[in-house]
């Protein structure tokens, strides 16, 4: 099995180039599959200008305000091709784009999107933050025990076509989170939504939460990573 991955830190990009590049390197592994090749697969890290995105199965009704409103706090929106409801992406956030073959890995989708649940888990635990999954719900996660408290800290939505995946997660590390209040998170409107900053009462140092998660994603997926 070829448990390759190029890495790239694409740095801050607009959604849609981001979402078109996806698709370049997505169309790519599904060819070379198609081609009887062993593709290399490929994690991308990025942040994103202010955007809200909505999942295909999301609902409308989930974004709170209108395009003279998105104008105002200069936000845009997308309808995507990913699973999941609405979400924001912005700056302060690490945003994950793993475009992996998953035949390569031995992994099905359920498991995949564990194991991005687990790289994001041990990566909180650095920095002394107690991560966890909330049943019925994707993404990290933080006092699922107490109800009332509980809020997200990733969220997680992907596209897997021929075994391969696209799309990914979004993790707030010095996320700006007043953004959250224009939409119900993930279609959520009893949850809230935290980062690593305000659990700290400090801003982190991103470089730092990226070379961690980058590591832990190495170790759940066993995978070695290239050069582009």
């Amino acid at each position: 099995m070829n448990k390759k991955v190029y890495f790239e830190d694409i740095g801050s990009i607009d959604y849609k180039e981001a979402w078109d590049y996806q698709e370049t390197l997505f169309n790519r592994v599904v060819e070379g599959k198609r081609n009887g090749h062993t593709p290399a697969s490929y994690l991308l890290f990025c942040e994103h200008p202010h955007v809200y995105t909505l999942g295909k199965s999301g609902q409308q009704n989930n974004l709170l305000i209108d395009p003279a409103f998105l104008r105002k706090i200069n936000a845009t929106y997308y309808k995507i091709n990913r699973g999941g409801d609405i979400t924001y992406h912005g700056p302060g956030q690490i945003v994950g784009y793993p475009i992996l073959d998953l035949e390569q890995f031995d992994v099905q989708v359920k498991r995949y999107i564990h194991l991005l649940e687990d790289a994001i888990i041990a990566t909180l635990n650095d920095y002394g933050i107690q991560g966890d999954r909330l049943e019925n719900a994707t993404g990290v996660w933080l006092d699922t025990d107490q109800p009332e408290k509980t809020r997200k800290i990733s969220a997680i939505g992907v596209r897997a076509s021929h075994f391969v995946t696209m799309h990914g997660f979004a993790f707030n590390v010095n996320t700006d989170l007043n953004y959250f209040s224009y939409i119900n998170p993930c279609g959520f409107q009893d949850k809230g939504v935290t980062s690593m900053q305000k659990e700290l009462g400090r801003s982190l140092d991103t470089e730092a939460v990226k070379q961690s998660l980058k590591h832990h994603l190495s170790i759940v997926f066993d995978m070695e990573y290239v050069a582009p």
